[in-house]
């Protein structure tokens, strides 16, 4: 089975997600310039959600963290465990090591994308092997070069020479790497290039959200005063500059593949279901931080369809390949992104047929008049709801 989320959001005046110019990130689409959010910028938000405000449904040992500060975070929970600082930090280097090459400030060379439980089993491992990686770490210890300048070639050769790492511990750190059920680990996915049999297949697309009209980039010339001046003739700006940004109105997109979900949480059919309902609760609470603090654009979606299908993905974003236009004295842009939206839901299901849909529900601020009648039934009073009435038909009980 499927689940589809289809949201209308709009906007105010904001910059969400910048460039590498720090304008507002856009595309070309269906011949006109169109604001878009990445996905990766609503992956981040959606997992954020997670970790800030729906730990009563997925506590943090069901979670990941992505960082390149593996050696640090496994260190300070050794410290914590009562191991010497010193210690804990070469031990925590020693098998990183393993896994990852290391770079300057022991940082792995690339993002590791690992669950809080894939941690804590690291130190686990790392305190039921400590006297054999205590003593492969004070070998690896480099000699001071006063020391090393002393020393004949032969020495030097057998001072660069180091004890192997059992394979029991090599193993043991990479058979510890399954994901440990971390619920936005499984959703997204895990690629690592250097250990290809870690990988793990996303069970979540999410598209890039768009804006169902055409968008002009707009600037902002701001100025900063200076709180203290010492001289009355000083007089201007402290500083001066331009920000970019828009105010559009979005489609987003996304669909999680449940049985895959289901196999990457280790066939947990209870975490699963727990996952489902933060997932859908996150995507539509979730929301950029970009620039927020000067534009404060904490707009909430106007429109959520949700559909559970049995297979074959539709998404509706040529619903607005001609884009939106509002007239005056006509409904409001969102509402019209709404009508736009139902109607070539409802010209799909008419050539394509709703045979493989399980059911529908959607929740909506403000209908437009004559809602198509393929969606007939489907309104939902509230998110929660909404949420209760989807698990209830995905467990049997709706």
């Amino acid at each position: 089975m499927f689940i589809e989320m289809h949201l209308i959001q709009n906007f105010a005046p904001s910059n969400l997600n910048r460039d590498d110019t720090n304008a507002p990130k856009d595309c070309d689409f269906g011949g006109f310039r169109r604001a878009r959010i990445s996905s990766q910028c609503l992956k981040r938000a959606v997992r954020e959600a997670f970790r800030k405000t729906l730990t009563n449904i997925i506590p943090a040992n069901n979670l990941a963290v992505r960082t390149k500060r593996l050696v640090q975070e496994l260190s300070t929970k050794l410290e914590k465990t009562g191991k010497p600082t010193d210690q804990a930090s070469l031990v925590a280097e020693t098998v990183v090591k393993t896994i990852a090459k290391l770079k300057e400030k022991n940082l792995t060379d690339v993002l590791l994308f690992l669950g809080n439980d894939e941690i804590n089993r690291m130190v686990s491992l790392c305190l039921e092997n400590w006297e054999t990686l205590e003593k492969l770490a004070s070998n690896e210890t480099p000699a001071k070069p006063e020391a090393a300048s002393k020393k004949g070639k032969k020495d030097k050769d057998s001072s660069e020479a180091k004890d192997p790492i059992p394979k029991e511990i090599t193993n043991g750190m990479l058979n510890l790497m399954d994901g440990g059920k971390a619920v936005d680990l499984a959703l997204f996915g895990r690629m690592l290039a250097s250990l290809p049999d870690k990988n793990i297949d996303a069970a979540c697309q999410v598209a890039h959200a768009i804006s169902t009209h055409k968008v002009n980039t707009e600037f902002d010339f701001f100025t900063a005063v200076d709180d203290i001046v010492t001289n009355s003739d000083d007089q201007g700006a402290g500083m001066l500059g331009t920000v970019e940004f828009n105010s559009a109105c979005f489609y987003r997109y996304a669909n999680i593949d449940l049985n895959q979900l289901k196999h990457n949480l280790s066939d947990d059919e209870d975490l699963t279901l727990k996952a489902i309902q933060a997932f859908v609760k996150a995507s539509v609470k979730a929301i950029p931080t970009g620039k927020q603090n000067s534009m404060a654009a904490q707009n909430p979606p106007s429109f959520v369809l949700v559909v559970l299908r049995k297979s074959g993905l539709w998404s509706l974003a040529n619903a607005f390949l001609k884009p939106v236009y509002v007239k005056q004295n006509s409904n409001d842009l969102a509402t019209e992104s709404v009508k736009k939206l139902t109607d070539y839901w409802a010209k799909l299901v008419n050539i394509y047929g709703d045979d493989e849909i399980i059911g529908k529900w959607f929740i909506s601020l403000d209908l437009p008049e004559n809602l198509n009648p393929t969606l007939s039934n489907a309104q939902s009073s509230s998110l929660n709801t909404l949420i209760d009435q989807i698990m209830g038909q995905i467990t049997g009980n709706g």
